[in-house]
């Protein structure tokens, strides 16, 4: 006995249950055991090479119309007029949601027969029009997007649901986009909007393939540091995007959406890839380093190690709990290493912080922009933080 793993093995399997029955073995013998097991083999092959279709819904809706003895009269608290259950038996207009609820409640059609999605449930906890609708809408991250923004709104469910489909979550996506993720923000941060920022990372993370033959392999603090030193060249943003790429990290640029003060975000698909998506909020490029480097230091430190399924999504105006502050630490010192550090920042002039960047290969921004900091004093040397550098390196 072994799994079924070739038709030709599934054919002998079924003879041999067919010579089993015609003895009619009792269970618990030998012949009663094999028989058992020989038919849990084909199910398990039957279940992965023949799956069984889910029934049409309006064939579906038929079906319970008989077995219920239900007239189309009896229809219309489910699907409205008389005009429209014609409409829908007959296939000139689809089952909208909130048909498909009622039918679901009232009927008890199953929901993925309905929905035509293995496995679909109609979550009774969302409110979907809590997502940021007008902003999936405008951005295209859905095929209703084709629509009028006016039929749009009126089937916000639709739009989410289709939006949901189009990120082609994984079967976990529970768990993945419904657990809470270690967010570093503050109490006004959009849930829902910060999930569909999640997905729309997880929809482009997955269309984006890593260079023949790499593999991820564990990072460091010397590999960041190696990413830290692109700083100094012109197009050093989009140099290390490449650079993590070669190294199978994903860079994921996604503007936020409207309440979810994001600055950056790391997690990892489902097969170990590493992703980090940065919103660039701040289109200065003393920002960029120092959030790239620690959602890179997430990666080294928390999903290598401790969390590998968890997202950490970071609003680094907030201060965060111990585990952010490692993640601070190690960004702060792979970006100026701690023994290099001999600033004295009170009287830091421009041309100062120019020669300093050069002597640890780091642009003057990383520097200005620890100056400003520490003295928290945002006025000065504004002209060395890279003010709209950004965004403009990565412009197809």
């Amino acid at each position: 006995m072994k799994v079924i793993k070739t038709e030709e093995e599934y054919e002998a399997a079924l003879e041999k249950v067919e010579t089993l029955m015609e003895t009619d073995p009792e269970p618990g013998t030998k012949a009663g055991d094999q028989l058992e097991l020989l038919t849990l083999l084909i199910s398990n092959y039957e279940d992965k090479h023949y799956p069984l279709e889910h029934p049409d819904p309006i064939e579906a809706i038929k079906f319970r119309m008989e077995q219920e003895g239900l007239t189309q009269r009896d229809l219309i608290p489910f699907i409205g007029s008389r005009s429209k259950v014609s409409e829908v038996l007959s296939g000139k207009i689809p089952l909208s949601l909130k048909m498909i609820r009622s039918l679901n409640k009232g009927l008890g059609i199953p929901a993925e027969v309905l929905l035509q999605e293995p496995g679909a449930v109609l979550e009774k906890d969302i409110d979907w029009k809590k997502y940021p609708i007008k902003e999936i809408f405008d951005r295209q991250w859905c095929k209703t997007a084709n629509e009028s923004w006016k039929a749009a709104k009126e089937s916000s469910e639709e739009l989410i649901r289709d939006f949901i489909r189009m990120c082609n979550l994984p079967k976990n996506h529970a768990a993945l986009f419904r657990k809470k993720p270690h967010i570093r923000g503050g109490a006004k941060t959009n849930l829902y909007a910060l999930s569909a920022w999640q997905m729309r990372v997880w929809y482009l993370a997955n269309k984006t393939k890593l260079p023949k033959g790499v593999k991820y392999k564990n990072i460091d603090s010397s590999f960041i540091q190696e990413v830290a030193e692109l700083s100094r060249f012109k197009h050093g943003p989009k140099l290390a995007q490449e650079l993590l790429l070669d190294n199978g990290i994903i860079f994921i640029k996604l503007e936020h959406l409207p309440k979810t003060y994001l600055d950056g975000a790391a997690m990892k698909r489902e097969d170990g890839t590493p992703v980090i998506a940065l919103s660039i909020r701040y289109d200065r490029l003393d920002n960029f380093w120092f959030t790239l480097c620690h959602e890179l230091a997430h990666i080294a430190l928390h999903l290598d190690k401790d969390e590998p399924d968890l997202w950490y999504i970071d609003d680094l105006d907030v201060n965060g709990d111990n585990i952010e502050e490692t993640a601070d630490k190690m960004a702060q010192s792979v970006l100026i290493p701690d023994k290099n550090w001999k600033f004295k920042i009170g009287s830091a002039t421009t041309q100062e912080v120019i020669n300093y960047s050069k002597s640890i290969k780091r642009h003057p921004s990383i520097i200005a922009g620890r100056i400003r900091k520490e003295r928290r004093d945002y006025r000065i040397l504004s002209r060395l933080v890279g003010n709209k550098e950004v965004r403009k390196c990565f412009i197809e």
